[in-house]
C-alpha cells in the first residue's frame, strides 16, 4: 500500500512563557531502515506513566483547550517549581505515548522486518500517540492471528512490570511481595500472574470498593490504608508472607516507611538474637510511580538492612538481558487475552485526548477507569 507523505503525532512542549502545550503536529513519512518498520498505529494506551512526559509538573486543574479536530491545543500553566524541575526540556517538543499495537505497512530490507509486513504487531519506544510509528524490527511482539491490535495495545507497560517484579523478587533472593495502589490495572494483572506462580502478595490499597474488587479476584492478602488497625493488619500479612520486598506506585508520603517498619516488626515476632541494629534479613522497598507528588517520608525504625530505590521497566530489562527479555514478552504473548488481558473504559480519538474535559477524566486515574486512543 501507498503510504501518505505526512501523518499526525501527538506532542507536548514546555515553553520559555511558563506554559504547557499539546498538540498535533504534521510530521513527514519517515523511509524505514533497513531493520525498521512502520506501524500504522491502531490502539494505544493512555497508562499513568504516559503523564510525565505529556504533562510533567504542570497545573493541570488549570488546563484549558482551544480549536477542533487536528487543531486541538491544550494549555496548561507551569508553576515556578515545575520549570525548575523541568528545565532540560524547555522549548523541546516531546513524542508522547509508551506503547500500542497496530498493522506493518511498511519495512526496511532486512529479511526480519520483511517478515512482519501486514503482521498485528504491538510495540513500546516511545512516540505512539501518532498514526504511524516507526520502531526497530526486533523491538515489537507480533501477535497471534487471532489477537486484534486492541488486544495487544497494553502488551509491554503493565504486563512486563507485573512479570518483572516477579523476576527482581527471585534475582534478588526474596520470596513474597507488598504492592501498593493494588486494586489498578497493573495490580490486578500482578495477582493473577501470582496466583498463577504460587506466589504470596500483600495488596495495600486505600477504599473498600478497591478492597472488594480485589476480593472478587480471589486475593488473599488485602489491606486498606484508610483503616485504623491498617498496621496490625499490615505487619500480620507480612509475618505470614514473610515478604522482605515491596513495590510502591504512590512515590510520596510515608507509605514506604510503613511497609518497611511493617517488614522490621513482622521479623521481630521471630525468635532470635537481640541487636540494636535491627533484624539482619535485607529489606526492600522500590518506589516505580508518583501517584503522590509529596516528599517521600523515611522515619527509619527499621534496623540497618533495608533499602527505598527507584524502579524503572527499561532499567531492568536492560540489566536482566535479552534471554529474561524475550522470555517475559513470549509468555505476555501466549496469555495476551488471560493473565495480560486489559480492560478499557474508554476510546477516545487523538484530538479527542487533548480536549481539556476527556483530559481531566483520564488523568485522574480513578481505579477501574482505562483510556485507549484509537487513532483512526
Amino acid at each position: 500500500m501507498s503510504l501518505p507523505k505526512t501523518y499526525l503525532q501527538m506532542m507536548s512542549t514546555v515553553t520559555s512563557g511558563g506554559e504547557l502545550r499539546m498538540e498535533l503536529v504534521e510530521k513527514d513519512m519517515p523511509t524505514p531502515k533497513a531493520d525498521q518498520v512502520i506501524i500504522k498505529v491502531e490502539a494505544t494506551p493512555i497508562n499513568p506513566s504516559d503523564h510525565g512526559v505529556m504533562f510533567g509538573w504542570s497545573n493541570m486543574a488549570a488546563a484549558k483547550s482551544s480549536g477542533s479536530g487536528k487543531d486541538t491545543v491544550l494549555t496548561a500553566p507551569v508553576p515556578p517549581q515545575g520549570m525548575a524541575i523541568m528545565k532540560g526540556r524547555i522549548d523541546k517538543p516531546q513524542a508522547v505515548g509508551n506503547e500500542g499495537a497496530g498493522t506493518v505497512v511498511a519495512a526496511g530490507d532486512s529479511d526480519y522486518a520483511q517478515s512482519l509486513m501486514g503482521k498485528t504487531v504491538a510495540a513500546m519506544g516511545g512516540g505512539m500517540y501518532g498514526e504511524y510509528r516507526a520502531v526497530n524490527a526486533m523491538m515489537v511482539l507480533p501477535l497471534k492471528d487471532e489477537h486484534t491490535a486492541r488486544d495487544g495495545a497494553s502488551s509491554f507497560v503493565n504486563p512486563l512490570t507485573a512479570l518483572s517484579f516477579l523476576e527482581t523478587m527471585r534475582m534478588e533472593g526474596h520470596k513474597a511481595i507488598v504492592h501498593t495502589a493494588a486494586a489498578s490495572n497493573l495490580g490486578q494483572m500482578l495477582n493473577r500472574i501470582c496466583q498463577a506462580d504460587g506466589v504470596d502478595l500483600i495488596n495495600i490499597v486505600r477504599r473498600q470498593e478497591q478492597v472488594d474488587i480485589l476480593k472478587g479476584l480471589g486475593a488473599k492478602y488485602i489491606v486498606n490504608s484508610s483503616d485504623d488497625d491498617f498496621m496490625k493488619n499490615l505487619i500480620d500479612a507480612v509475618h505470614e508472607t514473610g515478604s522482605t520486598l515491596g513495590f510502591d506506585a504512590t512515590g510520596g508520603g510515608k507509605l514506604a516507611s510503613d511497609i518497611l517498619t511493617a517488614m522490621e516488626q513482622a521479623a521481630a515476632r521471630t525468635p532470635g538474637a537481640y541487636s540494636i541494629y535491627g533484624s539482619v534479613d535485607h529489606k526492600q522497598v522500590y518506589l516505580y510511580g508518583g501517584l503522590d507528588t509529596s516528599p517521600t517520608l523515611l522515619t527509619r525504625g527499621y534496623g540497618m538492612a533495608w533499602g527505598v530505590g527507584g524502579w524503572l521497566l527499561p532499567n531492568f530489562l536492560a540489566k536482566a538481558g535479552m534471554e529474561v527479555a524475550i522470555r517475559l514478552r513470549t509468555r505476555v504473548a501466549n496469555e495476551l487475552t488471560t493473565t495480560f488481558a486489559s480492560h478499557y473504559t474508554d476510546e477516545i480519538t487523538l484530538s479527542e485526548a487533548l480536549n481539556a474535559d476527556v483530559v481531566a477524566r483520564y488523568n485522574a486515574k480513578k481505579t477501574g477507569e482505562k483510556f485507549l486512543i484509537v487513532p483512526g
